[in-house]
């Protein structure tokens, strides 16, 4: 097993374990101390907002660009911040939430649908990093080669249990039965795939697949969001109460996070040597992979026509639907409104029109 695969915990079982409507009770927003280097805010900078916390999804990989570029040009203490603490996952984010351990977390749709759907948990989602999804079918294209729906029909698939509801919504936005394929359980090491125990493979795109292409083995991805299961994730995630309490702060926090995002997708290689380099360095990342996986995001997952359009995080009402239908294929009934809450997002925009203007 590689290290990063053996990291990739479940993001969403492994969180959920143990949450209960009795952490709901805490629904307010404490702020943390924090430990990444950003400076205290130098006279004449905004209004002091203090300390913030971020619960990342995932390790400090090339996936939070946009936050290291917001971290080390300073951007979070122009806004007015004297410290943002980047917490490394996995984690789906709702319990730090819940408890107050952090303000901000960045997860999925489907991780927040679930406990706010099951639970009632109070968070909405503020905006997104990535407009598309990063989960995809892999196989090896000497193997499965599983490159449409249909392709699955007959073929093993490996899929872990996190992933279990998300690929029988993928067979049921398709019309494909489960009795037509074979769903092997496996872990999130590519292995079984490339071993030839399995035909197919979950994975994301800017990680497993990168890894198993990068090892010289010609692959064929079939993803979630181009296959009838299109649904944000990288989502910008707060309380209900620190919208109605902290709504500048949260702002500000925007506005950093809009100018680190437009600094990585204009360089994604700058990105990933932040990410190898500075803030992930005690992980043994691969440069390679990292740039590969930083320009992947940068040009196929956190830009879009409506991003274009009205800039970076925004998610449109079409693509609201198409998540909460994606949701609701995987068993989980919201309306757009218990979910999203954009409207911080608008005004942010509309006091700082100049940063809808991220391409280089």
């Amino acid at each position: 097993m590689t290290a990063l695969s053996a990291r990739r915990a479940s993001r969403v079982a492994t969180a959920l374990a143990g949450f209960t409507i009795a952490a709901l009770a805490l629904a307010g927003c404490a702020t943390a101390s924090g430990t990444s280097p950003s400076a205290a805010p130098s006279d004449g900078e905004a209004a002091g907002f203090g300390d913030l916390t971020v619960q990342l999804s995932w390790i400090k990989n090339e996936e939070f660009a946009g936050e290291f570029f917001a971290d080390s040009e300073g951007y979070y203490t122009d806004a007015g911040f004297d410290s943002v603490t980047l917490v490394p996952g996995p984690s789906i984010g709702a319990p730090e939430l819940i408890s107050g351990t952090a303000d901000v977390a960045l997860s999925d749709a489907v991780s927040i649908g679930t406990v706010v759907a099951s639970e009632g948990a109070p968070l909405k989602i503020i905006g997104t990093t990535y407009q598309k999804n990063p989960f995809t079918v892999l196989s090896l294209k000497d193997g499965g080669d599983i490159a449409t729906p249909e392709d699955l029909i007959g073929k093993k698939i490996g899929v872990q249990d996190s992933n279990t509801a998300l690929f029988t919504a993928l067979l049921a936005a398709n019309g494909i039965d489960e009795s037509e394929l074979t769903i092997v359980p496996v872990q999130y090491d590519p292995a079984p795939l490339v071993n030839g125990e399995v035909d197919g493979f979950i994975a994301y795109l800017t990680n497993e697949a990168i890894t198993v292409a990068a090892s010289g083995v010609e692959t064929t991805n079939l993803p979630f969001a181009d296959n009838g299961l299109p649904f944000v994730a990288e989502t910008i995630t707060v309380t209900d109460d620190a919208i109605a309490n902290d709504r500048e702060k949260l702002k500000a926090f925007l506005i950093a996070e809009i100018k680190g995002w437009t600094d990585a997708v204009n360089d994604p290689e700058g990105g990933a040597k932040l990410a190898v380099d500075v803030y992930g360095k005690d992980l043994d990342l691969n440069i390679e992979n990292s740039i590969a996986g930083a320009t992947e995001q940068a040009e196929k997952l956190v830009v879009s026509d409506e991003t274009a359009e009205n800039g970076l995080f925004t998610i449109s009402d079409a693509l609201q639907e198409s998540t909460i239908k994606s949701l609701a294929g995987a068993g989980i009934t919201l309306e757009a409104s218990d979910l999203f809450d954009l409207s911080l997002l608008a005004e942010v925009y509309e006091e700082n029109p100049d940063l809808v203007a991220y391409a280089g």
